[in-house]
């Protein structure tokens, strides 16, 4: 298993050294199997007894799947199959979690088969049968209010469920909210060697789309640049998890608008000498996601370099990125990360803007919140959740800045990758401190 791991990662590396080439479907199911195994023998152990807990049960029913259930499926199940139950028991005194399924097909080899139908018909007596022989402390489910990755237990399920246990048992059941949030927030070492890859290659298709390569000044539009992007990524062989965007500041009398930027952008607009451009690309590979956001200037004739005023703002922008992540801490709370960084950015001359969350399983994750675009004073609850290390979030934030040349404030919004732990917080594949440039036709 180890060494279709090593093989899987040295050919992963070479292809982000050149022109990227991924995996073959083969070799892709191979490689989520073994992060996969890694993470149920060596991370969930650790999970389960930090937040003890000592029985999580999952229940899911074929294409209504619970979050975090379906990251726990091997790679050739697409779907749950009819109602996939996973049971995982911590016996105690440095034992091994024992996993079962009590499901109608085996669950590869990472959970045991604990239900043949033919011996005992009722799944859910063969459920409670198990959960009595193990004799669990606590029976966690994925029952949450404010964390909707955690709330996979659907009503139906959850009313057969407490009806098929019997009171003493039922006493016993508690939330797994925070177990659950733990496994898909929590990056493993194994997995972290391949993120960074998936990085780079957002980066690299993010410089080819803001480039003379795709853009000719005066003809290319917007939407044009965004269904390029789409259609890459499929000749790569890759997904996105949503649809891009990209968009315009300019010279003109338009203001820029949070809600506009965020929800309801213009449509598509023909790109121009001068114009500040930006984009807002996604990934999915392995798992895994991105979530980038990088801008690039249109060189009017006779430049070659992007004006003063706007490298001065993105410096700004990269400058509020260090306040934030220098904010980082374990255990600090994600309001009070974003408030220290909004004091000491503003203390600064920067008018922040900061809405980060995590990433990794899903692009908007589960864990801590630091802020949101309409949030600027704090996120209840999710913003209350504290930081842990091994974790990686998608540093998403703006500036803003006026230009005097424009007659308005612009906003240099930057989005880029990064992981933490002991050492801090570091990007996976570098930042954005300047503008892709892209030559005017007539140069």
């Amino acid at each position: 298993m180890w060494k279709v791991i090593l093989i899987c990662l040295c050919s992963f590396g070479v292809c982000a050294q050149s022109s990227f080439s991924p995996l073959s479907m083969r070799d892709r199911s191979a490689l989520v199997d073994s992060m996969l195994n890694d993470r149920l023998e060596n991370l969930l152990p650790q999970l389960m007894r930090r937040e003890k807990i000592d029985m999580w049960i999952l229940i899911s029913r074929e294409y209504n799947e619970d979050p975090v259930l379906k990251t726990m499926l091997p790679s050739t199940w697409l779907s749950a199959r009819r109602r996939t139950i996973l049971v995982m028991f911590d016996p105690g005194e440095g034992q091994p979690i024992e996993r079962l399924a009590v499901a109608r097909y085996k669950v590869d080899t990472m959970f045991k088969k604990a239900w043949d139908k033919e011996s005992q018909p009722s799944q859910w007596q063969r459920l409670v049968e198990l959960i009595k022989q193990k004799g669990p402390n606590k029976i966690a489910i994925n029952k949450s209010q404010h964390f909707a990755l955690a709330d996979g237990m659907t009503a139906t399920e959850y009313q057969e469920f407490t009806q098929a246990l019997p009171d003493e048992l039922a006493n016993k059941l508690v939330s797994a909210e925070k177990l659950a949030i733990a496994w898909l927030e929590t990056r493993s070492d194994l997995e972290m060697s391949v993120y960074p890859t998936l990085i780079q290659v957002g980066h690299r298709l993010i410089a080819e789309a803001f480039s003379n390569q795709v853009i000719t000044p005066g003809y290319t539009t917007t939407d044009d640049v965004v269904w390029w992007l789409r259609e890459k990524t499929r000749e790569i062989k890759l997904l996105n998890w949503f649809h891009p965007t990209v968009s315009i500041q300019r010279a003109s009398k338009e203001k820029f608008d949070h809600l506009q930027a965020f929800s309801k952008r213009p449509g598509s607009q023909v790109i121009e000498p001068g114009d500040l451009l930006h984009v807002d690309f996604g990934l999915s590979y392995l798992r895994l996601h991105s979530d980038q956001q990088q801008h690039a200037y249109v060189l009017r004739p006779g430049e070659s370099d992007a004006p003063l005023y706007l490298k001065q703002a993105l410096e700004k922008a990269n400058r509020l990125q260090d306040i934030f992540t220098g904010n980082f801490s374990k255990g600090r709370t994600g309001n009070q990360v974003l408030k220290m960084s909004r004091q000491q950015a503003i203390a600064a001359g920067i008018k922040p803007s900061i809405y980060t969350h995590p990433i990794g399983y899903h692009g908007h994750a589960a864990g801590t919140t630091l802020g949101m675009w309409d949030s600027q004073g704090g996120v209840p609850v999710q913003g209350d959740y504290p930081l842990h290390f091994n974790t990686a979030y998608s540093i998403e934030l703006n500036a803003a800045s006026f230009i005097p040349e424009w007659n308005k404030e612009i906003r240099i919004m930057l989005e880029e990758q990064a992981y933490f732990d002991q050492k801090g917080v570091e990007y996976l594949d570098g930042r954005q401190t300047r503008f892709h440039l892209i030559r005017s036709e007539s140069e």
